[in-house]
């Protein structure tokens, strides 16, 4: 015991000398936490009942729940002596060396920032990229763009992926045009099928009749076929019935027409 008794006095002198600033700066680490995700969880809320635009709220909820956390390690470590200058002087170098490994990473928050700023397209809306990139915007997060597949699967795409390439708002404008190409054998009455195909069109309600007008015509005459062109402006909302019900009722007329005499 008298050979452990030095160690067990340095060891006490240290937990009184730094036990209670360990303490309190466990205590502003543990109380910062909780603040900021009170804080980001009421601005969502704030934010929600507000005409401020879904894509933003993610983001502002993020920056001020890290503004918050990093106030708490600030201050967590003042405990220990160290300076709030000192603090922001290595936070800045470390800054830049990690800026410098993961410049990925800062090409993704700066697309997100670009994203945000521009708006070429907004939370609900359908979009279509490179590859795989397709599906209904749920969130623009700092890092990914977060999406709903047509099958239900969510799917995070870098930010930077849709900022460096072409993308397609399907949602962009109120309308979409229906487009069918197709073919019907020879010895089918031309004017007939062109007939029908106005009838279809002018039967159903979710198609726009006036400006611009649907375009139903000939194409090409072909060796097996004549071929038809059906252009038909319906709402956004309406186009993937619109054509799935257009070409149901198409396919009996490459067929079953009566032929010329």
């Amino acid at each position: 015991m008298d050979n452990l008794r030095p160690a067990y006095d340095s060891f006490s002198a240290i937990a009184l000398t730094y036990g209670i600033d360990i303490l309190l700066a466990l205590l502003i680490l543990v109380i910062g936490w909780w603040i900021s995700n009170a804080v980001a969880n009421a601005l969502r809320r704030a934010l929600a009942r507000t005409s401020v635009d879904a894509t933003l709220t993610p983001v502002l909820a993020s920056v001020a729940m890290w503004a918050i956390r990093v106030v708490a390690i600030v201050a967590a470590l003042g405990k220990f002596g160290i300076a709030a200058a000192s603090i922001l002087t290595v936070l800045g170098a470390a800054g830049l060396a990690i800026g410098l490994a993961l410049q990925g990473t800062l090409q993704n928050i700066a697309a997100g920032l670009m994203l945000l700023l521009l708006r070429p397209f907004r939370v609900g809306d359908y979009i279509e990229g490179t590859g795989t990139t397709a599906g209904t915007v749920n969130e623009i997060g700092l890092f990914t763009t977060r999406l709903t597949k047509a099958d239900g699967i969510i799917m995070y795409v870098p930010n930077s992926l849709i900022w460096a390439n072409a993308i397609t708002n399907y949602s962009a404008n109120d309308r979409r045009r229906v487009v069918i190409n197709f073919q019907a054998q020879h010895g089918l009455q031309v004017e007939h099928v062109l007939g029908e195909l106005r009838r279809l069109i002018s039967e159903d309600a979710r198609i726009v009749q006036d400006v611009p007008a649907p375009w139903v015509a000939v194409t090409d005459y072909t060796d097996t076929g004549v071929k038809y062109n059906v252009g038909a402006w319906t709402r956004a909302s309406d186009h993937a019935s619109v054509q799935a019900d257009l070409l149901r009722k198409i396919q009996p007329l490459t067929r079953d027409v009566p032929q010329a005499a």
